[in-house]
């Protein structure tokens, strides 16, 4: 593997709800605390090396897109760091997130939602460019007409509105929006999800050939597991803010290590000749406002045992090239005969 090009190292993200305003007087009489503190990030460790496409997994509310905002710099961590080429993506100031790079741009789940209506397309794709000075003013209508050939739209389509384009288009604009910026990294957040699945194949067509003309480094989230074998190279799986397994994705899909990601590939349905089960993950995934103590999949996991109740597994690897966070890989005593930590 070469050097990372991007660094999450420890990195944790809460959110914290304050209780309105009779509430807190009534938690001042009473001596409650109705605070909520929501755990959607917890300690996340990975890399990305330069040209590489690491996929993000997990069911929702597993905290992958809040990570993605994270990495793109919307959020700033509450802890640890992430940095690109070895500088910060984004610092929290006085509460509010100074984005202190352009070279990480995200690309959303609902391109008409994350397109300015009132803008021509033209317009969207030239402003990041045009208020960062990263095309001389008399290049950019070019520039335009560039992109948007380049992501299969016709350069005259840059006087048109969002509204007069079809879901499919419009994430092309989006793309083409990102690429503007002369990005080092794309986070992709569930970016085919609210498309047809003709126009999604389309689409992330479209993203691998951009990847090999421009040798892009990409995040891609998704819960889609067939498209994240078929996207990417590495897959990390994450459940209830954590990453609990890491390898390349054909490793990953032929032998998974972790109980939850082999429940994960059992409960998706698959087509055949024969006879299949299907099996579904029991139970709920817990609150992130009050996740259990020890591993966090132990409440659903078949697997677990006493040391699972009281002890959060650490990342081990079994292999090089490979992670898992579960007392049954970490070279100690098993889970369902370990004893309390």
């Amino acid at each position: 593997m070469t050097d990372p090009i991007l660094k999450i190292d420890g990195v944790s993200k809460r959110f914290t709800r304050k209780p309105g305003l009779i509430v807190s007087g009534l938690d001042k009489l009473t001596g409650r605390n109705s605070t909520q503190t929501v755990h959607a990030v917890n300690d996340v460790t990975l890399s990305v090396p330069r040209g590489e496409v690491l996929g993000i997994v997990g069911e929702s509310g597993c905290g992958k897109s809040t990570l993605g905002r994270v990495v793109s710099g919307i959020y700033a961590p509450s802890e640890g760091t992430v940095t690109l080429e070895g500088k910060p993506v984004a610092r929290d100031h006085r509460g509010n997130v100074d984005k202190l790079t352009t070279r990480v741009q995200m690309i959303h789940q609902d391109p008409f939602a994350s397109l300015n209506p009132r803008m021509k397309v033209g317009e969207i794709i030239a402003e990041g460019p045009r208020v960062h000075g990263l095309i001389p003013a008399r290049e950019v209508q070019e520039r335009v007409r560039s992109l948007l050939e380049q992501v299969g739209l016709e350069g005259a389509y840059a006087n048109r509105l969002p509204h007069q384009f079809s879901g499919g288009q419009r994430q092309r604009v989006a793309i083409a929006r990102a690429l503007a910026m002369q990005p080092e990294l794309l986070v992709l957040d569930e970016a085919v999800a609210s498309l047809d699945v003709s126009i999604q194949a389309q689409v992330l067509n479209l993203f691998m050939k951009l990847r090999r003309e421009l040798n892009l480094t990409a995040l891609f989230i998704s819960h889609d597991l067939s498209v994240v074998r078929h996207v990417c190279d590495r897959v990390a799986i994450m459940y209830l803010g954590r990453v609990v397994e890491t390898a390349p994705a054909d490793e990953l899909y032929a032998k998974p290590l972790h109980p939850y990601t082999e429940a994960l590939f059992g409960s998706v349905p698959t087509l055949g000749t024969g006879r299949a089960r299907f099996h579904p993950i029991k139970g709920e995934i817990p609150s992130p406002i009050n996740p259990p103590k020890g591993c966090a999949f132990h409440p659903r996991c078949p697997l677990a045992g006493p040391r699972c109740k009281v002890e959060v597994p650490r990342l081990v690897t079994p292999s090089d090239n490979r992670s898992v966070a579960c007392h049954l890989q970490d070279g100690g005593t098993g889970a369902q005969t370990g004893a309390a930590a």
